[in-house]
């Protein structure tokens, strides 16, 4: 791709994420507004923003690369993916939105009516935010190299310029109609060049797939390896802190329902996409799996395959999508941030939640540019791994089980925290090649010692459970009641 197109494409999207966000923030006046969207959003439109941003840099460029690397084996990801969000109808979403908070700190301390808790809660929030963030920079540096010939940090520091004036400008408000424009520019983009790939190769000659050394350290079906990432993919779902928030936008439990069986569709039709561009590649351009590539896939599929003045209109969609990807997640982990900084350490009005936007923004932007990337999917699942050690277990717990206690609670968080934030530093340190298997892919351990943990300090400290459970419960799970005109 010829650097005027890519640079094109890049700023095409910026543009109309700017235009779009204005938009939003005509109307984004309330705290209510920056914070939750005065939690009016209905779910079509909240469906598209939550596959907006859920579907990030692993999503859109990991799983083709992934698929390239191992074939068929690699199918389970995008399942994990989307199983996970049926565990978040199950069992997390409708409660949630019941529960009236704004951020997850909000319902821990009210569900256990402890400071203590929420402070806990607050800092592992932020972790598992800033953890998340420097994956979609890292993705957007690979981009804007490979799309432009610019540095690599050019990339990542476009991303958070641009998400940092959109989010501070309107909130959750403006970034609602942001990422639903993204969902579908995000399937459009991927769609087409795949469709077209497809019915150019019609016919064409496949290409044995050479020996290749998987650079993301993700392994191949079966397994131990293969069952704790799924169990890093599946319980992680449930602890995202920017997904998680998107649920109390909603008007009420049952829209939050409906909201995740939408998602649970657009995810579906998303991941056929990036399924068939690793399978394309795997048939016809498999030399794309040396040389540390199998991330750029997709951006490198349509010049590879087709060539010419088309090739380069079928990248420079792909491009514009892929930055659509960054965008999208990255102001949705900004905003569930923002808000939990700003609501514990300035006050909670749009002042403190702009100020607490920009700490948001900086931490992740500095990781990111002293850090090198590591493969975008196997980056992302470790983030999934210590959300489903640490966030997880107490919404699960605080949901379902009234014997939970605030001791119970923030000893399993801290457990689940120390032993897969461990393991990770372990395997990096050890390097992906040596470490072995249990602290490369720590979930299936991990995930099970927090949920004990929680369970066995809170059966010691019987006489810390709230005085309230049963009216905190009580709201949780008995349904609203439907408003006079039936909606």
């Amino acid at each position: 791709m010829s650097p005027p197109v890519g640079l094109a494409a890049f700023l095409v999207v910026v543009i109309a994420t700017a235009v779009v966000g204005f938009y939003g923030l005509r109307i984004s006046r309330t705290t209510g507004d920056f914070y939750v969207a005065s939690r009016t959003v209905p779910p079509w439109w909240n469906a598209s923003a939550i596959g907006g941003e859920y579907l990030s840099a692993a999503s859109f460029l990991g799983v083709a690369g992934l698929i390239l690397l191992s074939g068929t084996d690699a199918l389970w990801f995008p399942v994990g993916y989307t199983a996970g969000y049926l565990m978040l109808l199950l069992f997390v979403a409708a409660p949630l939105r019941r529960s009236g908070a704004y951020t997850i700190p909000d319902f821990t301390e009210a569900r256990l009516e402890s400071k203590a808790v929420r402070r806990v809660t607050s800092l592992v929030v932020v972790a598992v935010g800033w953890l998340y963030i420097v994956p979609q920079l890292h993705g957007a540096g690979l981009t804007i190299r490979i799309s432009t010939g610019l540095p690599s940090w050019v990339g990542a520091l476009a991303v958070v310029v641009v998400v940092y004036l959109t989010v501070a400008a309107g909130g959750m408000r403006s970034i609602t109609f942001v990422q639903a424009f993204q969902y579908w520019l995000k399937l459009t983009a991927l769609a087409v060049p795949v469709v077209f790939l497809l019915l150019h190769q019609s016919g064409g000659t496949a290409i044995p797939v050479p020996e290749a050394v998987n650079p993301t350290g993700l392994p191949a079906a079966g397994g131990y390896q293969t069952v704790s990432l799924l169990v890093a993919l599946l319980f992680g779902t449930l602890g995202l802190p920017h997904v998680l928030v998107r649920f109390y936008t909603n008007p009420d439990g049952r829209s939050a329902r409906r909201t995740t069986l939408i998602v649970l569709g657009l995810l579906s039709v998303f991941y056929l996409f990036p399924t068939a561009a690793g399978l394309l590649g795997r048939m016809y351009a498999p030399e794309l799996a040396r040389g540390g590539r199998s991330d750029a896939l997709v951006l490198l599929l349509p010049g590879e395959l087709v060539g010419g003045t088309v090739g380069e209109l079928l990248s420079a969609l792909v491009v514009a999508g892929a930055f659509a990807a960054f965008l999208s997640t990255t102001s949705g982990l900004m905003v569930s941030l923002a808000g939990v900084i700003s609501q514990d350490l300035l006050g909670g009005n749009v002042r403190g939640f702009r100020i607490a936007a920009l700490l948001a923004a900086v931490v992740p932007l500095v990781f990111a540019l002293v850090t090198d990337s590591l493969g975008l999917a196997g980056s992302v699942g470790l983030v999934f791994a210590f959300t489903a050690s640490t966030i997880c277990p107490v919404l699960l717990l605080g949901i379902w089980w009234r014997g939970l206690s605030d001791a119970g609670a923030i000893a399993g968080m801290l457990t689940g925290a120390v032993l897969c934030g461990g393991a990770m530093v372990a395997a990096t340190l050890l390097g992906s090649g040596t470490a072995p298997a249990w602290l490369a892919q720590p979930a299936a351990w991990t995930v099970p010692a927090a949920f004990a943990v929680m369970v066995l300090v809170s059966l010691a400290t019987r006489q810390r459970i709230p005085g309230t459970v049963t009216r905190v419960m009580t709201r949780l799970h008995v349904p609203e009641r439907p408003l006079a005109d039936g909606r």
